[in-house]
């Protein structure tokens, strides 16, 4: 079955998150993915490692459907594989700082002498804006600077998520900023650069707070897991485990007064609405902590589903791993990679295509694994590889 980027051909020069995942979310629709590795392996590799030879669980995840070539590109030789590669490439992929990108001659206006419609899809921290462009950072500062962080945990105690959220939000933006400079491509005949950073992605996730706190100058405080907004919303103990429930509009609160027996809160005037219930939230979730205190976490969540209300357990990486709905969903593809003592559960692609499909159909790359394979393909002799080989570019 033909994909839909089949024909495609991507150099990802990313690291971490945000630019390898958008690379492996295009590798997953058809395009071709070539991963340069620094020579000896790049630091994203060895991020939460998990196999013998320290490559991370997020590197398995976000290089999937991949070949890799070695490359030391800030050498001339390994500038010049660079150049050559490049003239071959339909996108370039790069998560860098603006100047890092200068330095290294992969900003767009350089990659456009050599390839004049190449699409260049860059994410950063900042942007490059002037008074940003030389700031570096990661997914936590997105989330801190975004106003997500104030307003998780409670007030003495500020959190942020502890899984990359921003990270893979801007992977998911820039793939979808790829594919329409693809497809606008298709009549203009030229390429543009695709610029996504960590903090617009962060601003945007939590721009719900930002816009009401412009418009309303409610200064909102941490609430724990507590909604401010709506409720009861809010995680509950149950006998054996902790749940998470929802109770947004009316229907919704009608519904939850009936099922915990108390249909006069319907007539208090402190749960009138979604606002007056986020005002009074901590009362209604002393109510429902209290229903679910004597259930165990399969009755309670019965109990909402019954009702139709939003509920699902807390679960551990482990339960999430078990849990029969997501074996049943096709969650999951099971890759062997060396060095792993067991199959890895690379997450399936989020969004699916009734008649071309995304898929997972090769394990990430080892280091180098294909150096000399795609050299050879880009018009090298094996005595040119072996030579720069001798030199250390790859």
């Amino acid at each position: 079955m033909q994909k839909v980027l089949e024909g495609i051909r991507v150099l990802d020069f990313g690291r971490y998150i945000a630019g390898p995942f958008c690379a492996a979310l295009l590798a997953d629709y058809g395009a071709e993915v070539i991963r340069i590795d620094r020579t000896g392996g790049s630091e994203d590799r060895f991020v939460m490692p998990v196999t013998d030879t320290g490559e991370g669980a997020f590197f398995l995840q976000s290089n999937r459907n991949k070949r890799s070539l070695t490359l030391d590109i800030d050498r001339p030789e390994g500038r010049e594989v660079a150049h050559r590669l490049i003239r071959t490439a339909d996108v370039v992929v790069a998560n860098m700082p603006p100047k890092t990108l200068n330095n290294l001659g992969l900003d767009y206006e350089t990659l456009c002498t050599i390839k004049p419609d190449i699409i260049l899809s860059a994410s950063s921290a900042f942007g490059s804006h002037a008074d940003a462009a030389h700031r570096v950072g990661f997914d936590g500062v997105g989330q801190a600077m975004s106003g997500a962080v104030h307003m998780s945990g409670t007030p003495d105690s500020p959190t942020k998520a502890m899984v990359p959220v921003v990270d893979f939000a801007t992977a998911l933006s820039c793939a979808m900023g790829t594919m329409m400079a693809l497809y606008e491509r298709r009549t203009s005949g030229r390429g543009q650069m695709v610029e996504v950073s960590l903090l617009q992605t962060a601003l945007t996730i939590a721009s719900g707070a930002l816009i009401e706190e412009s418009v309303l100058g409610l200064n909102r405080q941490a609430t724990g897991n507590r909604s401010p907004n709506y409720g009861p919303s809010d995680i509950f103990r149950t006998t054996d485990g902790w749940i998470i429930a929802q109770v947004i509009g009316q229907p919704l609160f009608k519904r939850w007064a009936a099922l915990i027996g108390r249909p006069e809160l319907l007539d208090d005037p402190r749960f009138s609405d979604d606002l007056r219930r986020g005002e009074h939230g901590e009362v209604l979730s002393a109510l429902m902590g209290k229903w679910c205190a004597t259930r165990t976490r399969t009755e309670a969540l019965a109990a909402l589903e019954k009702a139709k209300i939003p509920g699902g357990p807390v679960y551990s990486p482990r339960e999430t791993l078990e849990d029969p709905l997501i074996k049943a969903l096709g969650a999951f593809k099971w890759l062997d990679y060396p060095g792993l003592s067991r199959a890895a559960p690379i997450v399936e692609s989020p969004a699916t295509l009734s008649r071309t499909p995304p898929s997972i159909e090769s394990r990430p790359p080892t280091i180098g694994e294909h150096t000399d394979e795609i050299l050879i393909e880009t018009g090298y002799s094996q005595a040119q590889i072996d030579s720069l080989r001798e030199l250390g570019v790859i």
